[in-house]
Protein backbone atom coordinates (compact mmCIF):
# COMPACT_ATOMS: atom_id res chain seq x y z
CA UNK A 1 0.00 0.00 0.00
CA UNK A 2 1.24 3.17 -1.17
CA UNK A 3 0.56 6.59 0.90
CA UNK A 4 -2.07 8.95 -0.92
CA UNK A 5 0.08 12.03 -1.29
CA UNK A 6 -0.66 13.92 -4.39
CA UNK A 7 -3.97 15.34 -5.54
CA UNK A 8 -5.17 16.47 -8.88
CA UNK A 9 -7.46 19.72 -9.32
CA UNK A 10 -9.37 19.47 -13.14
CA UNK A 11 -9.99 24.02 -13.03
CA UNK A 12 -9.74 24.31 -17.02
CA UNK A 13 -13.30 24.99 -17.42
CA UNK A 14 -14.70 28.10 -18.92
CA UNK A 15 -17.74 28.18 -16.34
CA UNK A 16 -20.38 29.04 -18.98
CA UNK A 17 -23.15 28.26 -16.91
CA UNK A 18 -22.05 32.13 -14.91
CA UNK A 19 -21.68 33.95 -17.19
CA UNK A 20 -21.22 37.11 -17.49
CA UNK A 21 -19.60 36.88 -13.70
CA UNK A 22 -16.95 34.18 -14.99
CA UNK A 23 -16.16 36.19 -18.10
CA UNK A 24 -13.05 37.37 -16.61
CA UNK A 25 -13.07 35.43 -13.26
CA UNK A 26 -12.58 31.69 -13.27
CA UNK A 27 -15.70 29.80 -11.64
CA UNK A 28 -13.33 28.63 -9.01
CA UNK A 29 -12.72 31.88 -7.91
CA UNK A 30 -16.14 32.23 -7.02
CA UNK A 31 -16.82 33.03 -3.57
CA UNK A 32 -18.68 30.59 -0.99
CA UNK A 33 -19.40 32.74 2.26
CA UNK A 34 -15.92 34.51 1.90
CA UNK A 35 -13.35 31.76 0.69
CA UNK A 36 -13.35 30.70 -2.80
CA UNK A 37 -14.80 27.47 -4.37
CA UNK A 38 -11.43 25.83 -5.58
CA UNK A 39 -10.34 27.01 -1.93
CA UNK A 40 -13.09 24.93 0.16
CA UNK A 41 -11.70 21.87 -2.21
CA UNK A 42 -8.05 22.36 -1.41
CA UNK A 43 -9.30 22.69 2.74
CA UNK A 44 -10.82 19.17 1.89
CA UNK A 45 -7.31 17.59 0.93
CA UNK A 46 -4.98 19.37 3.19
CA UNK A 47 -7.48 18.07 5.94
CA UNK A 48 -6.43 14.56 4.58
CA UNK A 49 -3.11 14.64 4.64
CA UNK A 50 -2.33 15.83 1.22
CA UNK A 51 1.09 16.96 0.56
CA UNK A 52 1.03 18.08 -3.21
CA UNK A 53 -1.43 19.93 -5.05
CA UNK A 54 -1.53 19.76 -8.79
CA UNK A 55 -3.94 22.32 -10.98
CA UNK A 56 -4.60 21.24 -14.35
CA UNK A 57 -5.68 24.59 -15.65
CA UNK A 58 -6.43 26.36 -19.16
CA UNK A 59 -6.29 29.65 -20.82
CA UNK A 60 -7.24 32.86 -17.94
CA UNK A 61 -7.08 30.56 -14.95
CA UNK A 62 -3.82 32.44 -13.67
CA UNK A 63 -5.61 34.17 -11.03
CA UNK A 64 -5.78 30.89 -9.31
CA UNK A 65 -1.90 30.47 -9.23
CA UNK A 66 -1.86 33.80 -8.13
CA UNK A 67 -4.41 32.42 -5.24
CA UNK A 68 -1.99 30.22 -4.27
CA UNK A 69 0.95 32.14 -3.69
CA UNK A 70 2.04 34.89 -1.86
CA UNK A 71 1.08 38.62 -2.28
CA UNK A 72 3.52 40.44 -0.86
CA UNK A 73 2.20 43.73 -1.08
CA UNK A 74 -0.86 43.00 0.47
CA UNK A 75 0.24 41.02 3.53
CA UNK A 76 2.34 44.22 4.43
CA UNK A 77 -0.53 46.47 4.30
CA UNK A 78 -2.01 44.22 6.36
CA UNK A 79 0.68 44.04 8.50
CA UNK A 80 1.12 48.00 8.66
CA UNK A 81 -2.56 48.26 9.10
CA UNK A 82 -2.26 45.80 12.46
CA UNK A 83 -4.82 43.18 10.89
CA UNK A 84 -3.08 40.39 12.41
CA UNK A 85 -5.76 37.98 12.46
CA UNK A 86 -6.67 38.53 8.42
CA UNK A 87 -2.51 38.25 7.85
CA UNK A 88 -2.85 34.80 10.21
CA UNK A 89 -6.13 33.54 8.63
CA UNK A 90 -3.82 34.37 4.87
CA UNK A 91 -1.06 32.47 6.02
CA UNK A 92 -2.56 29.62 7.09
CA UNK A 93 -4.14 29.22 3.75
CA UNK A 94 -1.19 29.46 2.07
CA UNK A 95 0.85 26.15 1.24
CA UNK A 96 4.16 25.10 2.16
CA UNK A 97 7.12 26.41 -0.66
CA UNK A 98 7.14 23.74 -3.69
CA UNK A 99 3.72 21.76 -2.52
CA UNK A 100 2.08 23.50 -5.68
CA UNK A 101 2.04 22.40 -9.43
CA UNK A 102 0.08 23.67 -12.42
CA UNK A 103 0.16 22.73 -15.78
CA UNK A 104 -2.14 23.41 -18.37
CA UNK A 105 -4.35 21.92 -20.68
CA UNK A 106 -4.65 23.31 -24.22
CA UNK A 107 -7.42 22.17 -25.54
CA UNK A 108 -10.87 21.16 -24.12
CA UNK A 109 -10.62 17.35 -24.26
CA UNK A 110 -12.99 16.26 -21.05
CA UNK A 111 -12.29 15.36 -17.20
CA UNK A 112 -9.90 12.51 -18.65
CA UNK A 113 -7.29 14.12 -20.51
CA UNK A 114 -7.55 16.65 -17.71
CA UNK A 115 -6.24 13.90 -15.57
CA UNK A 116 -3.83 12.18 -18.06
CA UNK A 117 -2.27 16.09 -18.17
CA UNK A 118 -1.35 15.65 -14.51
CA UNK A 119 0.73 12.30 -15.64
CA UNK A 120 4.30 13.53 -15.28
CA UNK A 121 4.03 15.39 -12.17
CA UNK A 122 1.84 12.63 -10.24
CA UNK A 123 4.35 9.86 -11.16
CA UNK A 124 3.96 5.90 -10.35
CA UNK A 125 2.32 6.33 -7.45
CA UNK A 126 -2.02 6.20 -6.28
CA UNK A 127 -3.03 9.64 -6.27
CA UNK A 128 -6.55 11.83 -5.43
CA UNK A 129 -8.52 13.86 -8.21
CA UNK A 130 -10.89 16.50 -6.75
CA UNK A 131 -13.44 18.01 -8.53
CA UNK A 132 -13.63 21.28 -7.87
CA UNK A 133 -17.85 22.22 -8.81
CA UNK A 134 -18.58 19.35 -6.01
CA UNK A 135 -18.48 20.50 -2.56
CA UNK A 136 -18.89 17.87 0.17
CA UNK A 137 -20.25 19.16 3.36
CA UNK A 138 -20.17 16.91 6.41
CA UNK A 139 -18.19 15.79 9.82
CA UNK A 140 -15.64 13.96 7.99
CA UNK A 141 -13.93 15.49 4.95
CA UNK A 142 -15.02 13.55 1.86
CA UNK A 143 -10.86 12.50 1.04
CA UNK A 144 -10.07 12.01 4.60
CA UNK A 145 -12.53 9.16 4.70
CA UNK A 146 -11.97 7.30 1.70
CA UNK A 147 -7.88 7.57 2.31
CA UNK A 148 -8.95 6.15 5.81
CA UNK A 149 -10.56 3.33 4.06
CA UNK A 150 -8.00 2.95 1.43
CA UNK A 151 -5.52 2.72 3.78
CA UNK A 152 -7.61 -0.30 5.47
CA UNK A 153 -8.05 -1.94 1.89
CA UNK A 154 -6.45 -0.54 -1.01
CA UNK A 155 -8.22 -0.06 -4.13
CA UNK A 156 -9.16 2.53 -6.61
CA UNK A 157 -12.06 4.61 -4.47
CA UNK A 158 -14.62 6.66 -5.87
CA UNK A 159 -17.12 8.28 -3.61
CA UNK A 160 -20.78 8.35 -3.61
CA UNK A 161 -24.01 9.52 -2.60
CA UNK A 162 -27.11 8.55 -2.83
CA UNK A 163 -29.78 10.43 -5.14
CA UNK A 164 -33.65 9.45 -6.11
CA UNK A 165 -34.25 6.71 -8.41
CA UNK A 166 -36.06 9.15 -10.57
CA UNK A 167 -33.04 11.40 -11.10
CA UNK A 168 -30.00 8.28 -12.16
CA UNK A 169 -30.24 9.07 -15.46
CA UNK A 170 -28.62 12.36 -14.77
CA UNK A 171 -25.65 11.15 -12.91
CA UNK A 172 -22.75 8.25 -13.53
CA UNK A 173 -24.27 5.45 -10.99
CA UNK A 174 -22.07 2.38 -9.95
CA UNK A 175 -23.23 -0.92 -9.37
CA UNK A 176 -21.98 -2.52 -6.35
CA UNK A 177 -21.94 -5.34 -3.79
CA UNK A 178 -22.02 -5.55 0.14
CA UNK A 179 -19.30 -3.50 1.97
CA UNK A 180 -15.98 -5.33 3.33
CA UNK A 181 -14.79 -4.48 6.67
CA UNK A 182 -13.51 -1.22 5.56
CA UNK A 183 -16.89 0.11 4.88
CA UNK A 184 -15.95 -0.19 0.96
CA UNK A 185 -18.13 -1.37 -1.38
CA UNK A 186 -16.59 -3.67 -4.61
CA UNK A 187 -17.75 -2.02 -7.58
CA UNK A 188 -19.41 -4.21 -9.96
CA UNK A 189 -20.30 -1.76 -12.99
CA UNK A 190 -20.06 1.83 -13.96
CA UNK A 191 -22.52 3.63 -15.81
CA UNK A 192 -22.72 7.15 -17.24
CA UNK A 193 -26.29 8.63 -17.39
CA UNK A 194 -28.11 5.69 -17.95
CA UNK A 195 -31.63 5.01 -19.17
CA UNK A 196 -34.64 5.58 -16.80
CA UNK A 197 -35.01 2.50 -15.14
CA UNK A 198 -32.35 1.38 -16.34
CA UNK A 199 -29.87 1.83 -12.83
CA UNK A 200 -27.75 -0.57 -11.01
CA UNK A 201 -28.48 1.28 -7.68
CA UNK A 202 -29.03 4.84 -6.99
CA UNK A 203 -25.66 5.56 -5.95
CA UNK A 204 -23.89 8.70 -7.43
CA UNK A 205 -20.31 9.66 -8.13
CA UNK A 206 -19.69 12.58 -6.57
CA UNK A 207 -16.88 13.67 -7.74
CA UNK A 208 -14.22 12.41 -5.60
CA UNK A 209 -11.42 9.46 -7.11
CA UNK A 210 -8.56 7.85 -6.17
CA UNK A 211 -6.93 6.37 -8.92
CA UNK A 212 -3.64 3.99 -9.37
CA UNK A 213 -1.25 5.59 -11.61
CA UNK A 214 -2.11 3.03 -14.37
CA UNK A 215 -4.97 4.81 -15.34
CA UNK A 216 -2.65 7.40 -17.17
CA UNK A 217 -1.48 4.55 -19.72
CA UNK A 218 -5.36 4.07 -20.93
CA UNK A 219 -6.13 7.56 -20.93
CA UNK A 220 -3.11 8.17 -23.30
CA UNK A 221 -4.62 5.37 -25.52
CA UNK A 222 -8.41 5.09 -26.04
CA UNK A 223 -10.14 6.58 -28.25
CA UNK A 224 -12.49 9.80 -27.88
CA UNK A 225 -15.76 8.98 -26.21
CA UNK A 226 -19.12 11.06 -25.65
CA UNK A 227 -19.47 14.51 -26.48
CA UNK A 228 -15.80 13.86 -28.64
CA UNK A 229 -14.15 13.85 -25.31
CA UNK A 230 -11.54 11.51 -23.28
CA UNK A 231 -14.05 10.16 -20.55
CA UNK A 232 -12.51 9.58 -16.89
CA UNK A 233 -15.52 6.64 -16.81
CA UNK A 234 -14.22 5.12 -20.01
CA UNK A 235 -10.92 4.47 -18.50
CA UNK A 236 -12.18 3.22 -15.45
CA UNK A 237 -14.02 1.13 -16.87
CA UNK A 238 -11.45 -0.54 -18.99
CA UNK A 239 -8.80 -0.23 -15.59
CA UNK A 240 -11.84 -2.05 -13.73
CA UNK A 241 -10.98 -5.68 -15.68
CA UNK A 242 -7.83 -5.91 -13.99
CA UNK A 243 -7.63 -3.53 -10.86
CA UNK A 244 -10.27 -3.72 -8.20
CA UNK A 245 -12.40 -0.81 -7.93
CA UNK A 246 -14.85 0.35 -4.46
CA UNK A 247 -16.89 2.99 -4.05
CA UNK A 248 -17.21 4.92 -0.61
CA UNK A 249 -20.08 6.21 0.49
CA UNK A 250 -19.83 10.42 1.54
CA UNK A 251 -22.65 10.30 4.51
CA UNK A 252 -22.71 14.63 4.27
CA UNK A 253 -24.32 17.10 1.53
CA UNK A 254 -22.95 17.83 -1.23
CA UNK A 255 -23.42 20.62 -3.67
CA UNK A 256 -23.06 21.04 -6.97
CA UNK A 257 -21.42 24.56 -7.03
CA UNK A 258 -21.26 24.37 -10.66
CA UNK A 259 -24.89 25.05 -11.10
CA UNK A 260 -26.60 28.42 -9.94
CA UNK A 261 -29.17 26.52 -7.25
CA UNK A 262 -25.97 24.29 -6.13
CA UNK A 263 -23.94 27.00 -5.37
CA UNK A 264 -27.08 29.37 -3.75
CA UNK A 265 -27.35 25.94 -1.15
CA UNK A 266 -24.05 25.90 -0.79
CA UNK A 267 -23.71 29.37 0.22
CA UNK A 268 -26.22 29.05 2.39
CA UNK A 269 -24.75 26.13 4.20
CA UNK A 270 -21.58 26.90 4.98
CA UNK A 271 -22.85 30.22 6.71
CA UNK A 272 -25.20 28.62 8.66
CA UNK A 273 -22.13 26.55 9.91
CA UNK A 274 -20.76 30.09 11.31
CA UNK A 275 -21.87 31.69 14.64
CA UNK A 276 -20.60 34.84 13.29
CA UNK A 277 -23.02 34.62 10.30
CA UNK A 278 -25.42 31.82 11.00
CA UNK A 279 -28.05 33.33 12.87
CA UNK A 280 -28.48 37.09 11.51
CA UNK A 281 -28.42 34.90 7.67
CA UNK A 282 -31.74 32.69 8.95
CA UNK A 283 -33.19 35.69 10.57
CA UNK A 284 -33.22 37.75 7.29
CA UNK A 285 -34.03 34.45 5.40
CA UNK A 286 -37.27 33.75 7.90
CA UNK A 287 -38.03 37.62 6.97
CA UNK A 288 -37.77 37.48 3.38
CA UNK A 289 -40.13 33.73 3.02
CA UNK A 290 -42.37 35.48 5.24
Amino acid sequence: MTRIRKAVFPVAGLGTRFLPATKAIPKEMLTVVDRPVIQHVVDEARAAGIEHLIFVTGRNKGVIEDHFDMAYELDRTLAERGKTKELEELKADLPPAGATSFTRQQAPLGLGHAVWCAREIVGNEPFAVLLPDMLHHGAKPCLKGMIEAYENEPSNVIAVYEVPMSETHQYGILGVDKAGRSGLMPVVSMVEKPPKGTAPSNLAVSGRYILEPEIFKILGTQPRGAGGEIQLTDAMQTLSKSRPFSAYRFSGEIYDTGTKIGFLAANCAYAFDRPDLGPALQEHLKTMLG
